[in-house]
């Protein structure tokens, strides 16, 4: 369990790619219940411990996921996701060098729920929905392009699919594009920062996730410090 930060309220953390965030039809034992046991043996909890899961994150992407520890982070957790009051930065490696050196991408987007996968369209179109980033890129190496994002939506596999309809596939992203998988099973794709005001003490949360244990994505990181 990489913890990220913890006090009474919120705990935050580092997300392997492998993981899920909240149990589905794998039947895989997921992140929630995970710091679920760890919390019960941090505390030496008896009964239930609460959990909640206040977003996702794809199981194939790694970085940063916030838990509310109680009912009342939770809800005041989830309206501020709802009405975009958590600003989450992205890092994604990509095969392609993007068209502009900085951008803002707005499609609709469609997601299609037999393959779980979206499309994105330059037009709207029926049961579409907008989706809106903006990306910069931020360093290079010989064959890779590592982009910074920011979400200005919260739309279905938004930055997979948005940069696959610029050309730029994410790295090991069969899915939408990319030419080979990573030997993990990963994409590249780390949900990098998270930054917002705590939901009960109201002081500002600035927290940034170590990048995967990788030659890559550690080359990269260590370009940007």
């Amino acid at each position: 369990m990489d913890v990220l930060y913890e006090d009474n309220h919120i705990i935050i953390i580092n997300k392997a790619a492998s993981e899920i965030v909240q149990g589905d039809k794998t039947g895989d034992k997921p992140m929630s219940e995970k710091v679920k046991e760890y919390l019960k043996h941090k505390y030496n909890k008896p009964g239930n411990v609460f959990c909640g899961v206040t977003h996702r994150l794809d199981r194939p992407t790694s970085g940063i996921v916030i838990f509310a520890k109680t009912s009342k982070a939770l809800s005041r957790l989830n309206k501020m996701f709802r009405e975009d009051e958590v600003e989450k930065v992205y890092w994604a490696i990509v095969q392609n060098r993007p068209p502009k050196e900085s951008d803002t991408l707005t499609h609709y987007t469609v997601k299609n729920e037999k393959i779980n996968k979206s499309m994105a369209y330059d037009s709207e179109k029926p049961n579409t929905k907008k989706a809106i980033l903006h990306y910069s890129l931020i360093a290079q190496s010989d064959n890779y392009f590592l982009l910074e994002i920011n979400l200005e939506t919260g739309r279905h596999h938004q930055i997979r699919t948005q940069l696959s309809k610029i050309g730029c596939p994410i790295k090991g992203d069969l899915k939408y594009g990319a030419k080979r998988s990573n030997r993990d099973g990963s994409i590249s794709l780390h949900a990098r920062g998270v930054s917002f005001v705590h939901p009960v003490s109201q002081k500002k949360i600035d927290v940034v996730a170590p990048v995967p244990d990788d030659v890559l994505w550690k080359t990269f990181e260590e370009i940007k410090e």
